[in-house]
């Protein structure tokens, strides 16, 4: 969602907070702003449209200030125009404001606050939130903020500066990510690790109704009566270069070529060479409640959530524990029957999912434990999970997950085999030799990675379709959802995902000779099915694209186009057959001249209902 970035120390704080919001594109946004406090003035600039915009604007008309706050908005309340953008201003001009999240009693407390002589410039909820703290403001400015969050219902994460505290910074944040990082003489603020990793690896990741005030020299952490919190400081481990290119056009193409890294990253430390044991070092349950749980209820949105299907053919399969899968978004809606007895398993990359983190709270209200797969350490999910499997994936910047899914499947994939041993559900021999197989499969990513030939090829065929088709069984149905899932975030073709057995069931009326149909074909137990359902589209005249396995020369005969990729045992094969599925969405979008890093209307990390 909206990206917040926060500078106070002795540089111009403008050219540091675009270099951050630049960070945070990946989190969507349709307009851009910057304050700093200047000469005894807050000075801004605010325009609609792209950062570059922006730049141009500050290269104009620089801002000079050492003391400033940024933001990339994601329109929630009022339509994207300059004036909704922010920072937003108090009566005065001398209070400056930047929040993401949505106020949900906005509508009330603006009605008060126009009674007792606010004047309001925006249609966004965020205004609501500076009048507050100007309405409370007594020559204090984290105490005005401390009492002004006090009235406010929904969630948020903000960044305050004030003429009269020039060299004072206040931020908070409840069910918004908000991080603080501090250098030698200057201090941060920002949505992400990425916006700040220049200029510092200390941080702090802030928990919900926390506060802090910042100055140049140090800092004071709060909850909102102002009552003193310990907080820890982390250290950031990724290297700068993990958030920037590296040579690559988008960020999306740079992490698919990741993939094989990232896979050994997942895996490292946790199993070795002729292993057949699992360290789950961050698990915390104990082998009881894991054992006797009575099932596993995955929680997740998106692409988060086709990893969670594939975790349920995997842990049901190898564990024989039940496993549920709940689009997060609609599991606290449904009063779910969960309690003691199980697990509750919510699958992230951001660990800042709003969905997600209130199903996990609907758990634990229930009295469920809770292990989550998630990728950024200090997270609020990591924080309130019981047991962990950090992914281990790296920041992931481009908006289409692919390298954060196939980890996520990796995740699972320990999980399954760790689970399995404890219950006796999976032999030591089997664990070793499916330890060996995961082992290998980065090898077999780079050798799809190496020979793009046959997608390319697809892509520029096939670019102009208005709508594709995508179909799989088993452990690769929910290749078959994400494929589709990529393909229609990226490259806005109309895209569908079946299992191969559900086509006579409606989507088979939509197959004619415009319509290309992905058909994941890999050999498998139910290769001969797939098969069977390939030759009911050729007999409709629709396009098949096959992804098979190398070596199978027979599906030639069924395809107009066959994509191969290394043979692998079914149950780990979707790792290995979702790459060619992004890699075809990429180019696809590439032909068609679309965003591939920020496509329309969406964010990487959706924070707000």
């Amino acid at each position: 969602m909206c990206g917040i970035v926060g500078y106070i120390g002795d540089k111009e704080a403008a050219p540091i907070i675009m270099d951050g919001l630049h960070r945070l594109e990946y989190r969507g946004y349709d307009s851009a702003g910057i304050a700093a406090i200047e000469d005894g003035e807050l000075k801004c600039i605010k325009r609609l449209g792209k950062l570059k915009v922006m730049d141009a604007a500050l290269e104009e008309t620089p801002l000079r200030g050492t003391v400033g706050i940024g933001h990339t908005r994601w329109a929630t309340h009022g339509v994207p125009s300059e004036i909704n953008s922010h920072p937003h201003f108090d009566c005065s001009g001398k209070i400056a404001l930047v929040h993401n999240g949505i106020i949900e009693n906005y509508h009330d407390l603006r009605e008060e606050l126009k009674k007792a002589g606010h004047t309001f410039k925006s249609d966004t909820d965020t205004e609501v939130i500076v009048h507050l703290v100007e309405k409370h403001y007594d020559g204090d400015l984290h105490q005005a903020v401390c009492s002004a969050l006090k009235e406010v219902e929904g969630a948020y994460a903000i960044g305050v500066v004030c003429v009269e505290e020039a060299d004072v910074m206040v931020a908070a944040r409840c069910g918004s990510t908000l991080i603080f990082g501090t250098g030698d003489g200057e201090q941060f603020i920002a949505s992400d690790v990425p916006a700040i990793l220049r200029y510092t690896r200390s941080v702090i990741y802030l928990n919900d109704y926390q506060v802090i005030r910042i100055e140049r020299d140090g800092y004071r952490v709060t909850d909102l009566d102002g009552n003193a919190v310990e907080m820890p400081v982390s250290t950031v481990e990724w290297d700068v270069s993990a958030a920037e290119k590296s040579g690559y056009d988008h960020f999306m193409i740079k992490e698919i070529h990741e993939q094989p890294d990232v896979l050994r990253n997942t895996l490292r430390g946790r199993v070795s060479e002729g292993s057949e044991e699992v360290l789950l070092e961050d698990m915390n349950l104990t082998e009881e409640e894991l054992t006797t749980a009575k099932k596993f209820v995955v929680i997740s949105c998106g692409t988060a959530w086709h990893a969670g299907l594939t975790g349920k053919y995997l842990v049901e399969k190898f564990t024989r524990t039940p496993v549920e899968v709940d689009l997060a978004s609609e599991f606290r809606y449904r009063d779910p029957l969960v309690g003691p007895a199980d697990i509750i398993m919510p699958v992230s990359q951001s660990g800042e999912t709003a969905d997600t983190l209130a199903g996990i709270r609907e758990g634990k209200a229930k009295g469920a434990k809770v292990v989550s797969i998630v990728n950024v350490v200090g997270s609020s999910i990591a924080r309130e999970s019981d047991g962990l499997i950090y992914q281990h994936a790296g920041p992931e910047i481009g908006v289409a997950s692919t390298k954060a899914y196939t980890s996520q499947v990796m995740s699972f994939w320990l999980f399954t085999i760790y689970l399995g041993l404890l219950k006796g559900t999976i032999t030591r021999g089997d664990a070793r030799k499916t330890i060996a197989e995961l082992r290998a499969v980065p090898d077999k990513i780079q050798r799809v990675l190496d020979d793009q030939s046959a997608i390319l090829r697809c892509s520029e065929k096939y670019h102009t379709a208005t709508s594709f088709l995508f179909l799989g069984r088993s452990y690769n149905f929910p290749n078959a959802l994400e494929g589709a899932l990529k393909l229609k975030e990226i490259s806005y073709i109309h895209a569908e995902g079946y299992g191969a057995g559900e086509m006579k069931h409606g989507p088979i009326a939509l197959v004619d000779e415009n319509l290309p149909v992905v058909c994941l074909a890999q050999r498998s137990d139910v290769y001969d099915k797939m098969v069977s359902n390939i030759q009911e589209i050729k007999a409709r005249n629709g396009i098949v694209i096959s992804i098979a396995t190398e070596g199978d020369e027979e599906i030639k005969k069924h395809s107009d186009e066959v994509i191969y990729v290394p043979d692998c045992p079914e149950p780990v094969s979707p790792l290995v057959v979702v790459v060619p599925l992004q890699l075809l969405a990429y180019h696809i979008a590439v032909k068609r001249g679309c965003d591939v890093d920020q496509p329309r209307n969406l964010a990487k990390s959706v924070t707000v209902e």
